[in-house]
């Protein structure tokens, strides 16, 4: 069910969207080849706590028998691995490592969402246009997020500006609706025909989320139940902000 949130509302997920980006900012400076995937984990914690907020993917339940919760404050996935890559004090960043980090802090009971793709270091000239797509992707899918318009036209225009450069999307995984709960209704495909899908409607807070790779669109889940990598080893990057459907044009609250 989608749930239209009220102004009070609304003002809780800003207040935690704005705790999600300043904990990107305070990140990318940490960024660097010789720390540790698991360090910036820690980093990133300790300064959400310190706002009075809690890293709302730490303890995730993963819904799979066997399969334990999400162990870490920050999904962070270098190079081939396309999302939920747990965070390790044996990974350590190399200068061209492609790094994306996906993030949602909980403050007073509603969330912020936001995934960013770094290069540490000098990347190549793939992985900087791959970056640079990727993010591009959100704001092509954002134009079309508008009252009385419906979710396949942003999934259309996403899909549509990546598949432009050769690049494939993620089927499997997708972009959603966000507030009391991290993963609301509706979801917002990468992949769709505009024209289709929900209506948006002024109050609805979604997640749009482009996760992009530069070779084919096949994916892997690795064992310990939450990584997922590209098949054919090919780099991947991630881009998503939490946005707010209003009158007008929609506001992205992760900025």
């Amino acid at each position: 069910m989608i749930t239209i949130k009220s102004n009070r509302e609304i003002e809780l997920i800003k207040e935690a969207s704005k705790i999600t980006a300043e904990t990107y900012e305070m990140l990318e400076k940490h960024i660097k080849p010789g720390i540790s995937t698991a360090e910036l984990d820690k980093l990133a914690e300790n300064f959400i706590k310190s706002k009075g907020a809690r890293p709302a993917q730490k303890g995730y339940p993963s819904g799979v028998r066997g399969v334990p919760d999400f162990p870490a404050t920050l999904c962070i996935s270098v190079n081939d691995t396309v999302i939920h890559g747990i965070p390790s004090k044996k990974e350590i960043l190399k200068d061209g490592d492609v790094v994306s980090i996906d993030l949602v802090v909980e403050k007073n009971g509603y969330n912020g969402d936001a995934a960013r793709t770094f290069i540490c270091g000098e990347g190549s000239e793939e992985a900087k246009k791959l970056v640079e797509v990727t993010k591009q992707a959100f704001f092509e899918g954002l134009k079309y997020a508008k009252a009385n318009n419906r979710i396949g036209d942003i999934s259309h225009a996403v899909e549509t500006y990546v598949k432009s450069f050769g690049f494939s999307l993620v089927r499997e995984f997708q972009g959603h609706g966000i507030g009391k709960e991290m993963h609301e209704d509706p979801g917002v495909p990468n992949i769709g025909k505009a024209g289709k899908g929900p209506r948006l409607v002024p109050g609805m807070t979604i997640c749009i989320e482009p996760m992009v790779m530069t070779g084919k669109p096949d994916i892997w889940e690795l064992d310990d139940g939450w990584t997922i990598v590209t098949a054919d080893g090919s780099l991947a990057a991630h881009y998503e902000n939490t946005i707010l459907i209003t009158e007008n044009e929609a506001k992205i609250l992760t900025i």
